[in-house]
Order: C-alpha cells, then sequence, then structure tokens
C-alpha cells in the first residue's frame, strides 16, 4: 500500500512510566497499519523502550525514529523545567542522545525532575534534529505567558545549538497554551526562515484508550477518577491518522509534509555491537596469552592435593584443558574469563565467601583451574559444551554466588579497578500484572479494599505460570461470574484490562552488573535510582547485551553468609574448618540426611525434600546431586523409582545397553540435560556441540527441527551403533520426553556441594549451625521458632537473651553440659540491632551490669527508649538483674529518667546522680509491683519474641495430651499423610484466632489459626455444633485436644488438616484406647521399633505393623493390645528413618473416653 504523507514524531509510550500508553512493538504495528512510512518514539527523559521499539519497527518494515522529551532547566537552579524533543540522525546524534539523557538523570539532585541546563547541550547537538516543544516546550510556554523578548531569546539558543536542524513545532488539540502562542510561533518561523511541522503529542493509540489513560494518571498521581483538582487526560492525545493530520493543517500542508523531511533526515536505528570489554592484556592476543598461562598454572596448583597421577590420568585434564583454551580462545572471551576471574580471586583475598559455582559454568575445567568455580568437572563428568558450545555462539555467562553481606564490596572493589562511569547496574520494569492493576484501579475506582482483594484472589497466581485478566476471565469461573453478575467489577475489569501489562515502575535487577570499557553514556543511556549510588543502564538485560555491554551477575546468597559465620564461631573456639577440603563421603552427613534432619540445609529443608530423603536415602555425593536435579516438579514423578532401583527393590533397566556407563549413576533413569547430550554422543555420534542444540532443539518444540533432529538422529543410530529404524525413534521419543525436564547438572552439582557443606557443620557443630543460621533470620520469627524448635529436638540448648551473656547477634557459648546457643538481643522484636550494640560494647569495655541501677548510669546516650525497654524486660533480658519483669515494665519511665540524668552529669563533669566512684550513692529505688502470672509471661514473650520461648501454654498439658495420642504440629507435617491419601490423628494446641465464614451451601464454618510448641498452623472446621465453641475457646485463648484429618494433595505439599472435633485439655481427664500403625520399610529399624514396644508394655493400646516387602500384598502384623501408648512415643518412631506412616489414633469400638463435640 502506498505510504501515507505523515508521520507521528510525539508519541509517549509506555515507557514514560505511567503517563503513556501505548507499547513501543504496539507502535510499529500502528505505524504499518496506519501505512505511516516511519514512526517516532520520544518518551521523557528515556530511550527506556528505543531499542525493543527499533527492532519491532524493522520487523514490521517501518521506519523507526529515534527521540527523546529532554527535560531543560531554563533557570541555573532547575525550578522551571522545559521539554525539547530531540532526534537521532545517526551515530552521533544518538551517542548525544544517550549523552544528554543520561546527563539529565545522574546530575540532578534527587529533589528536582530529571533535567539539563541549556548550557549542558554545548557541544553535545551534532546529529541531532530539535523541535520547539508543544506546549511544554520553553518557546511555546513563554509567548503564552506574554514573555515575547524572553521567548525570542531561548529561540536564539536552540537556532545556535540546532544549526539547520531546528523546526518550530505546531500542535492543535484545544490546548490553551498551544492556542495562545501559535501566531507568534508561525511569524516567527517565517521571519527566521525556521521550517514548521505538525504534531499531535499522542499518549495512547486509539480514541477508546482515553478513560483508560485518565485513569493510569490517576494511579501515578495516586488520587481518584472522581477528584477535581488533578492531572486529567487529553482526549485528544491519541495517535491521529494521515488524514486528521492533513485536515486539522490544511491551511500549512507543509507542517504536515515536513514530519516526511523529518523521517527522511533520522533514518537510524541503534546500532547492534559485538561484546565490548575492558582488556586486561592490552588486545584479544594479549588475553589470549595470559588465559592460557593462568589457566595452566592453576591447573597445575588445583591438582596439588591429588598427590601422584599417572600419565594417562594428567592427560585427561591437560588435554581437557587445551581443549577448551582452543575454544574460549577461538570465540573470543578469554577477556571475559579473566574479568571474573580476576574479581574472584580479590574477594577470596578479601575473605569474602564466594560460591562453588553456579549453572553451567561448573562444567569448564578452565574455571576450575582460574577459581572461578569450586567443583572439578572430570570427577564430576560435567560438561563444557553445556557452558560454551563452539556450534553456537553466545556470550558465557557465569553466575557468581557471594555473601550477601559483602556482595556490595566486590562490586565497589569493580567500580575502583575499571572506572565508576564504566560499571553500572541493569534496569528491571516492574509491570502492571493482574493482581496489581486491579488493585490500582479499584482503588482510583474508590471501590472498597475488601471488595478488590476478593476479586484479586479469584485470579490464579501462578509466579511461573502468570496468569492475564483476559485468562482468567476464560478459564476461572468464579472470576467470570463476578464480572457477568455485578457492573461494578465489570468496569473494574474492563478497565484494568486496557491497562494491565504496562510498565508501573522501574528497578535494578538483583545482580546484573555490566563493564564497559569506556563512559558507558557513550554506550547506551542510563538513569539513577534513588535507592543505589551507582548508575543503571536504562535498556533491560536483553537490550542492553544487544548494545555491547557484557553482564555479569554478583548474587548475594545467604548460604554463604552463614557458612562463614558459622565458621567464625568455631574459630573462637580454635576450631579451624576450611569447608571446602571436606570429604564428600563423611557418614554423620549421610546420616543426617537419610534421617530427614536438614531444617536449615541448603536446598534440602523443605517438608517435602526432607520426606524425599528419608524414603530415598542418600548415600553418595552423587545422590544428593541427583535429588536436587530430581526434586521439582515433573522430574519428581521419578523419585520413588530412583529410591526403589537405588535400594534395590526394583531392578535397573536401561534403555538400551550403550546407555548403562551415563545412567548408572542415576540408576538407569535420564535426569541430567547432560546426559541427554551425552545419550545423542554415544548412540548417533553427534559432537557434544551439536548435542547441545539438539538439546535446545527438544526443549523449544520447533516442529521443523525436531524433524530435522530426528531424522539426523535416526540415520546416526544406524551408522554408529547398528540401531534399526523403530528401535531409534522409540530412543529419540525417550530422550526427547526427558530433555524437557532435564535439569543441569553443572548446577546441580554446585548446590549439592552448598548443601553437604551446611548439612556437615549441622552434623558435627550443631551449635554453630544453628547460631549462624538465625544470625540471618535475625527479624523473621516464623524461621527463628522452627530453628529453636529444631535445636531443641536435638538436645541443643538455646539460652534465652540476657543483657550480661548475650551479643546484639547470636552466639555459642560453653555451659556445665557442653555448649549451647545464646540468644541474640538483637533478635528480640523492636530493640533495634544498633542500640544492643551500643550496649553490648559498653558490658565489653567497663564489664558486665552489677544491677539496674549500674546498667541505667552507664548506657551510651539514646540507646534506649520506653518501647526497647519494656521489650527487653518483657523478653526476660534482664532477668539477671531483676527477675520481676513487670517491676521492670512499670518502672520503665523512671529508669529511663536515670539514664538521662545520668547522661546530663556525664556532660556537666558532676558526679553521679546516686553517688561517684569515691563516693556512695542512693541506692535507686523502684515502685513494688506483683510479677505476672505465668500465663501472661508467656503472651508478653511470645508478643517480643514472635512465638512462645520459654514454654507455649500447651505444655502445662503435656501429660495428658500425650496420653490421648496427641502429636505435635511439626512431627505431622515431617511425617505427612500418604500423598494423595487421608489420615487422622490427634493434636493438642491453642486456639488463637478464629474467622467465621458460609460454605456455598450456605452452612457456618470457621478458618482458625492454632500453635503448638512446634509451631503455626491453620485449619479449617465444617463439624456442627463446633462453631461457636471455636469462637469462645479463640476469646479465652483456650488450649484443646484435637481430633483431625491430614489431607496430602502431592508429595510436594504439607498435608491440609481439618478439625473433626475438641475439647478444652482441662476437661480431658483420661487417656483412651489408641491404636498405632506403621510402616517397616527394611531390617534395620527393628530393634529400635522393638526396644521402644518392649518399653512401652503394659496397657490397652493395640500396635498393627507393616512389613513393605515391595511384594503386591505386604504382610501386617497385629502385636497385640498390650501396650501403653502416647504422643512422645510416636514422634520417637516417626524419627526412625526405616520407620514411616506412624500414625496414632483413638482405636474405635472400644469403651474409651471420647472427644467431646
Amino acid at each position: 500500500m502506498p505510504y501515507k504523507p505523515f508521520v507521528p514524531l510525539r508519541v509517549l509510550s509506555a515507557y514514560s512510566m505511567l503517563e503513556g500508553a501505548i507499547d513501543p512493538k504496539a507502535m510499529a504495528k500502528l505505524a504499518k497499519e496506519r501505512g505511516f512510512p516511519a514512526i517516532a518514539i520520544a518518551d521523557r527523559n528515556g530511550l527506556y523502550g528505543a531499542v525493543m521499539f527499533a527492532n519491532a519497527c524493522k520487523a514490521e518494515g517501518v521506519q523507526p525514529i529515534i527521540g527523546t522529551l529532554l527535560g531543560v532547566a531554563r533557570d541555573e537552579e532547575g525550578r522551571i523545567v522545559d521539554y525539547l524533543p530531540l532526534y537521532a540522525q545517526d551515530e552521533a546524534g544518538y551517542d548525544n542522545l544517550c549523552h544528554l539523557v543520561s546527563r539529565a538523570h545522574l546530575d540532578r539532585p534527587l529533589e528536582f525532575e530529571p533535567h539539563v541546563r541549556l548550557s549542558d547541550l554545548e557541544g553535545h547537538t551534532d546529529g541531532l534534529i530539535a523541535l520547539t516543544g508543544a506546549s511544554e516546550g520553553g518557546v511555546t510556554r513563554l509567548l503564552a505567558e506574554g514573555q515575547v523578548s524572553h521567548a525570542v531569546a531561548m529561540l536564539d539558543r536552540l537556532e545556535a545549538l540546532f544549526p539547520g536542524r531546528l523546526y518550530i513545532e505546531l500542535a492543535r488539540r484545544g490546548n490553551e497554551a498551544e492556542e495562545a502562542a501559535e501566531n507568534a510561533l508561525i511569524d516567527l518561523a517565517y521571519e527566521r526562515d525556521l521550517p514548521l511541522v505538525a504534531t499531535n503529542p499522542a499518549n495512547f493509540a486509539e480514541p477508546h484508550m482515553y478513560k483508560a489513560h485518565d485513569a493510569m494518571l490517576c494511579i501515578a498521581n495516586s488520587t481518584h477518577v472522581d477528584a477535581e483538582e488533578r492531572a486529567k487526560s487529553n482526549p485528544e492525545a491519541y495517535v491521529k491518522t494521515a488524514h486528521m493530520m492533513e485536515e486539522g493543517f490544511a491551511d500549512l500542508p507543509e507542517a504536515v509534509s515536513n514530519t516526511l523531511v523529518i523521517a527522511q533526515r533520522c533514518a537510524f536505528a541503534p546500532p547492534y555491537r559485538n561484546p565490548i570489554l575492558p582488556s586486561l592484556a592490552g588486545d584479544l592476543e594479549g588475553e589470549a596469552r595470559m588465559l592460557e598461562e593462568d589457566a595452566r598454572k592453576g591447573l597445575a596448583k588445583r591438582l596439588e592435593p591429588y598427590g601422584e597421577m599417572s600419565d594417562e590420568e594428567l592427560k585427561v585434564y591437560v588435554d581437557r584443558l587445551d581443549y577448551e583454551v582452543g575454544i574460549i580462545n577461538q570465540m573470543g572471551f578469554p577477556g571475559y574469563f579473566l574479568i571474573v576471574a580476576d574479581f574472584i580471586k580479590w574477594a577470596k583475598e578479601q575473605d569474602i565467601p564466594v560460591g562453588p559455582g553456579r549453572g553451567s559454568g561448573a562444567g569448564s575445567l578452565v574455571a576450575w583451574a582460574l577459581t572461578i568455580t569450586d567443583l572439578d568437572p572430570i570427577k564430576l563428568g560435567l560438561l563444557f559444551e553445556r557452558f560454551l558450545n563452539p556450534e553456537r555462539v553466545s556470550m558465557p555467562d557465569f553466575d557468581i554466588d557471594f555473601c550477601e553481606t559483602r556482595r556490595g564490596e566486590v562490586i565497589r572493589y569493580v567500580q575502583a579497578k575499571y572506572g565508576h562511569d564504566h560499571v553500572a547496574q541493569i534496569i528491571t520494569f516492574g509491570k502492571l500484572k493482574a493482581r496489581a492493576v486491579l488493585r490500582d484501579t479499584g482503588r482510583i475506582l474508590q471501590m472498597s479494599y475488601g471488595h478488590v482483594d476478593r476479586i484479586c484472589k479469584m485470579v490464579p497466581n501462578h509466579p511461573t505460570d502468570p496468569w492475564t485478566l483476559p485468562r482468567a476471565l476464560n478459564g476461572a469461573a468464579d472470576f467470570k461470574a463476578e464480572y457477568d453478575n455485578d457492573n461494578e467489577v465489570k468496569r473494574l475489569v474492563d478497565l484494568a484490562m486496557q491497562l494491565e501489562g504496562f510498565p508501573r515502575n522501574s528497578s535494578t535487577h538483583a545482580a546484573g552488573v555490566v563493564i564497559g570499557d569506556r563512559p558507558l553514556a557513550k554506550l547506551v543511556p542510563l538513569y539513577r535510582d534513588p535507592r543505589s549510588d551507582m548508575p543503571v543502564t536504562q535498556y533491560d538485560m536483553k537490550n542492553v547485551e544487544s548494545s555491547g555491554l557484557v553482564k555479569f551477575d554478583f548474587l548475594g546468597l545467604k548460604t554463604l553468609s552463614v557458612l562463614k559465620k558459622a565458621t567464625d564461631l568455631l574459630k573462637k573456639r580454635e576450631i579451624d574448618i576450611d569447608l571446602s577440603q571436606l570429604p564428600l563421603d563423611d557418614p554423620a552427613v549421610y546420616d543426617l540426611m537419610k534421617a530427614g534432619n536438614t531444617v536449615g540445609v541448603f536446598q534440602l529443608e523443605s517438608e517435602g525434600m526432607r520426606r524425599t530423603l528419608t524414603a530415598v536415602k542418600p548415600t553418595n555425593f552423587g545422590d544428593i546431586i541427583a535429588l536436587v536435579s530430581l526434586y521439582r516438579p515433573g522430574p519428581m514423578d521419578n523419585i520413588p523409582l530412583f529410591g526403589k532401583r537405588k535400594a534395590g527393590e526394583v531392578p535397573i533397566e536401561y534403555p538400551h545397553a550403550k546407555l548403562e556407563e551415563i545412567l548408572t549413576e542415576t540408576y538407569g533413569i535420564f535426569v541430567y540435560q547432560e546426559q541427554v547430550m551425552q545419550a545423542a554422543q554415544i548412540l548417533a555420534g553427534y559432537s557434544l556441540g551439536d548435542a547441545d542444540l539438539l538439546r535446545r532443539a527438544m526443549g523449544k518444540k520447533v516442529q521443523a527441527e525436531m524433524d530435522a533432529q530426528r531424522e539426523r538422529f535416526v540415520a546416526g543410530c544406524k551408522d554408529v551403533s547398528g540401531i534399526e529404524k523403530a528401535k531409534a525413534n522409540e530412543l529419540f521419543d525417550l530422550i526427547d520426553k526427558f530433555a524437557g525436564y532435564g535439569f543441569n547438572k553443572s548446577h546441580a552439582a554446585a548446590y549439592a556441594l552448598l548443601a553437604y557443606q551446611t548439612a556437615w557443620l549441622k552434623a558435627h557443630y550443631p551449635e554453630e549451625f544453628f547460631a549462624a543460621s538465625m544470625c540471618f533470620d535475625m527479624h523473621q520469627s516464623e524461621k527463628l521458632t522452627i530453628f529453636v524448635d529444631d535445636a531443641r529436638r536435638q538436645g541443643i540448648a538455646v539460652e534465652p537473651p540476657c543483657l550480661n551473656r548475650s551479643e546484639a547477634e547470636f552466639t555459642v557459648e560453653q555451659t556445665d553440659d557442653g555448649y549451647a546457643v545464646r540468644y541474640a538481643l538483637a533478635g528480640i522484636r523492636n530493640v533495634g540491632e544498633k542500640a544492643m550494640e551500643a550496649i553490648v560494647a559498653e558490658r565489653e569495655a567497663a564489664g558486665p551490669f552489677e544491677s539496674l541501677q549500674d546498667l541505667f548510669e552507664r548506657i551510651p546516650k539514646g540507646s534506649l527508649n520506653s518501647r526497647q525497654l519494656e521489650a527487653l524486660a518483657c523478653a526476660g533480658a534482664l532477668d539477671a538483674l531483676e527477675p520481676n519483669r513487670a517491676k521492670v515494665f512499670e518502672n520503665a519511665d523512671m529508669l529511663l529518667a536515670v539514664a538521662d540524668a545520668a547522661e546530663r552529669e556525664r556532660s556537666s563533669g558532676q558526679a553521679a546522680l546516686f553517688g561517684g566512684e569515691d563516693q556512695p550513692g542512693e541506692t535507686l529505688r523502684l515502685k513494688e509491683v506483683e510479677d505476672w502470672p505465668r500465663a501472661e509471661r508467656m503472651a508478653r514473650e511470645r508478643e517480643n519474641f514472635g512465638f512462645y520461648f520459654s514454654a507455649h501454654p500447651v505444655a502445662a498439658w503435656k501429660q495428658v495430651a500425650s496420653a490421648n495420642g496427641a502429636r505435635s504440629y511439626a512431627s505431622l507435617m515431617a511425617g505427612g499423610a500418604p500423598a494423595g491419601g487421608r489420615s487422622n490423628a490427634v493434636m493438642a494446641a491453642m486456639v488463637e484466632k478464629v474467622n467465621k465464614g458460609t460454605t456455598r451451601r450456605g452452612k457456618p464454618f470457621i478458618r482458625a489459626d492454632f500453635s503448638d510448641a512446634s509451631g503455626q498452623f491453620s485449619a479449617a472446621c465444617f463439624e456442627e455444633g463446633m462453631v461457636e465453641k471455636f469462637m469462645k475457646w479463640a476469646e479465652d485463648q483456650t488450649c484443646v485436644l484435637l481430633q483431625v484429618e491430614l489431607d496430602a494433595p502431592s508429595p510436594d505439599e504439607p498435608p491440609r488438616i481439618t478439625v473433626r472435633g475438641g475439647t478444652p485439655l482441662a476437661e480431658v481427664r483420661g487417656s483412651m484406647p489408641m491404636i498405632m500403625t506403621l510402616d517397616v520399610l527394611d531390617g534395620s529399624a527393628l530393634e529400635e521399633l522393638k526396644t521402644e514396644l518392649l518399653a512401652a508394655m503394659g496397657g490397652q493400646d493395640e500396635v498393627l505393623v507393616t512389613l513393605r516387602t515391595g511384594e503386591a500384598a505386604d504382610p501386617v502384623m497385629r502385636l497385640g493390645r498390650n501396650f501403653s501408648l502416647d504422643g512422645e512415643l510416636a514422634e520417637r518412631l516417626a524419627s526412625v528413618p526405616s520407620l514411616a506412616k506412624v500414625q496414632l489414633d483413638k482405636r474405635r469400638g472400644g469403651a474409651h473416653l471420647r472427644l467431646v463435640n
């Protein structure tokens, strides 16, 4: 179709965040549909969407014009900012655009809008075309205000800055300033022989988007649509057709045709650049030499601990190194390896923990030799081609984990080495996703929060599979029903759908940093994130790489911080541990894993993974790698078979005899992507590089690629392995199935190593493990309660906080019985870490506090306020000075007055209020107060710890609860219910909170929050007659014996709890006959089971044992009804590795005490 005689030059895309409502890709499509030969993007002070816009235009056959709407301060202070549209004619102009928008963000004070001064434009206007701007332009605004001389002076400056490249802009959209200034602008254009250009500054594509754009402005300004005094959208601010513009400027046709002239003058798109990196060796040739030399020296050092090696063994390493160095140099990436090795080496020299590697980089021997990674890829069978494929040229990408607390030091080192203006973080954009846009839209429509929240929760929320609003209307029945039946909801959703997907805000990539060989503003536009002192690229990760910048990932990993803290704590006991030198066959580590005792262990701490460990029983490092890989949706279906084959319960079968070599370690099951590659190599003669391409093709499922690969694979199987076509196709389909969810073994191995190191610490030095772990979850009471409960279950004492014994962080201290964890002062809610550090510093400098008086005369100025003091008292941190917590609490104001007076006297040099060093003073007398009763002490502890620390109220009923078969919440979650099945149990818990609801059938039910000593949980109860009882029990915080049903939807999910009945523990007078059922998985558990049951003889309870033999019908043994069973026995048996499904319930049909309903 012939092109239309108009080009839109003033379009604000969605990357003018919450101001523009048209996606850059949609702009290109719109231009093609409207017949525009070109279209310009001109976002406010930014080029954020420029690269994706240019790529989209190229795909649509439309010419992109790259521009910006640059803020230019009218005065030196930047109080008045006008906006100047600028467009790049060529690369010089694009470079100047990058420079100017970067300067607008980086050089201005944060309290001002981004801008430059007119003087900043000097020397940076080559290759740029400028428009005077419509209603936001300085010339237009000054003319409209009647300041003609100032307008002329500004025009003079712009003409001088843009000789032959300045256009007088006219817009006709009903704006007062534009209408007031138009005649004067036309006169000035004719007087000075400056070309006119017609625009219609647009914020959205079509007229129907007006209301949505108006709503967007409300979101941006935190107001609502019915507010009178607010910024409002202009219904004319859409992309008008060429015909409409010709009609609108019929009196000035040259103003329309000049848009085509500008397009012809601006035939430029951002360049694609090859990777640009600073050089540590001068040039590529020097880098190649340096890489080879450093790698050879590094390999020799790495092999030293292996001792004497045979020539054949050494040759494997040398040949692999030569091969990798050759590929790296051939692909032009030696500089990348050298830069990564340099900052990792520096970090290790500063004793900053660095991870062993993550991602496919652990498959490189060169990386191991350069100490970038800490895994020997040859020993572990890791593949270099999975990381860097010579058949597919793409940048290598090392993801480097650093200690979470010191990651910033490494980035600062890189800044100092290469130059602060050569290093930047990478932008990310927060989008208006389904639930978020509903909430924003509901707020500006002034709908009630509860109503909108209810609607939001009807939209499925899957982080890995996000649902859009249109998808929810098609796939979520309750959401669709609300939309169809409620006009208010329909208005909400219709408006939200028009805004969904647009950027809402910008932030920085969690780890990505780019390093350039020159100031980055010469390559990409930059902006400033107010939360960071580093510049940030305006292009996201994908587009920054196409601009020539290489991303380096500096990730913070808490586990590394925990490991470092634990080894530092051990040094205080004069125990020096090098975790990197641990043998990987320590029986204690595998025993811990077999028992599922992995709370707090990296990658192995979820309830589902703990159950998996007890079922599979890992015995070697390869098992850990496999389980880290398998424990994901899809692959986890193979875990039962993996465990059975490992245990010898079922024979190991291989898809083909030639695959035994690569599948032995995973018992005949494809687990890793590397195994897919090796299978193609062994069966069909693929190179590993080509095999990686096959793996990728299988992952993408592009039919044409798959057909070509199938043909090649089948032919290769015939030629290399003599496999007939039918069998080859069968093997291809099998490999294809596993390729879809196979895991990267290099990544799994690196994380398995961290898991092993964490487990080793827990097995050998549990006190330091727990103290270190809690230091990094100091302010997360849910995590702290899990650690405290886990420590106590294992006999590790956790001592209460004490102002004379505790430090700000968790520590380990020696006791008469060995070692214990001492609770952190800063782990108490609302006290503050800095305040606690100041008090500890005073104690260490001048000795322990002898009394409350001594404490408050010595504490540093401003260390404590009343809230902090009350928290310390309630948590028992002052018990050593005054055991009556209520007394300290009630006298808080007096004690703080003592501290203030002491501080004033120190400042004035007077003697202390209550005496000085040479004279005894008056003793501090506090108001006498009766201490809190036990229940109140516990309640106040919970308020300030976030959980019950000393004892849970249920503990007072421990004997009667246990006698009635009660199990703890943690025990039931660890043991679980059979996946997809149900089981009954008894629990003792306190009712904390109840929410009443109505089922779809109109029946009342409750959802209640409960707690016991091991944790907090929620459960529903649908039993008639129980609703009002639970409401009353919640008011009184009653401890109740509960009959519950456990329902486990899948192995990966903890069982759901439904309450079937309950009785206050105070009303339970005796015990009921019980029945225990359990499975014996193998003979190793029989001796312990026998010991426990013999000790429990003498009662009326029954035991049924199922022997899991793997046969169709497993034998069940009834051991009799002469046992005395309780919840504690059940918990002990549940912790035995080879016992499973330990369940304790009341025995039906016998005369016994029933729970009162």
